[in-house]
């Protein structure tokens, strides 16, 4: 079960959430999912009340002009999208609540790791249950220690300005997009009138905090001078 409905403090409430760490709807890129749920609303979010909704209604209105051209699905409603739960559907405000038992939840989880499972009670162990005590302790820690956490991700826009009007943007996009490197996916792009006739690319991607440097990958783009005059960072958010 997706989103209710626009009007109500409630349902915007559940959108703001809903995109407080998404760039987007659905997936890394702008789609008709933006588009629908975009134009179920009358006018822009209160930003002092709903800064997220607000952050994302600003920038889904950058694609205005080409919402026909997004990937996705034209004939399903903004209904079709946001969170599958239909508690937190009907009722956003017990949202805190359920993070709050959720941490509780972990905490608790993360006491129970620091309990001795393998303990006795007997103030004298013989020697085989000592051993075995030991076996047991040593296979759980290296379990433990085999759990690796996720990459942090981050979701990236980036505009890249050319030299001219003659510049070939084609082309500027596919060097651009050339440059590979482990932890860097490129995304969705479009280009965008400076004035003058002008337009500069601007292209979205995701990177794993830990291996992209968004400062060497800008050095990178600037070193494409046939193309590129700058670059520029414009958004950034954390998956």
């Amino acid at each position: 079960m997706g989103f209710t409905d626009f009007l109500s403090d409630a349902g915007l409430t559940l959108l703001d959430n809903w995109v407080k760490t998404r760039s987007y709807i659905v997936g890394y890129g702008p789609s008709q999912a933006d588009v629908k749920s975009y134009q179920a609303l009358k006018s822009h979010p209160a930003v002092e009340k709903f800064p997220h909704a607000y952050r994302w209604y600003k920038h889904i209105a950058t694609f205005e002009s080409d919402f026909s051209s997004l990937p996705g699905d034209p004939s399903k409603a903004y209904t079709a999208y946001g969170p599958e739960s239909s508690e937190l559907t009907l009722n956003p405000a017990q949202a805190p609540e359920k993070e709050a038992s959720k941490e509780e939840g972990e905490k608790a989880g993360e006491d129970d790791d620091e309990v001795d499972l393998f303990g006795s009670d007997d103030e004298e162990e013989d020697a085989e249950a000592i051993r075995i005590r030991d076996e047991r302790l040593a296979e759980y820690a290296k379990k433990k220690a085999g759990k690796t956490k996720p990459a942090a991700k981050s979701v990236v826009t980036m505009d890249i300005k050319p030299w001219d009007d003659e510049t070939d943007m084609k082309a500027l996009e596919a060097a651009v997009r050339a440059i590979d490197w482990d932890g860097l996916v490129w995304g969705a792009s479009k280009l965008v009138a400076v004035g003058f006739g002008i337009k500069k690319l601007q292209i979205n991607l995701v990177v794993e905090d830990d291996k992209v440097s968004l400062e060497e990958l800008d050095e990178k783009i600037v070193e494409i001078e046939d193309y590129v005059q700058s670059s520029d960072v414009v958004a950034m958010q954390k998956l």
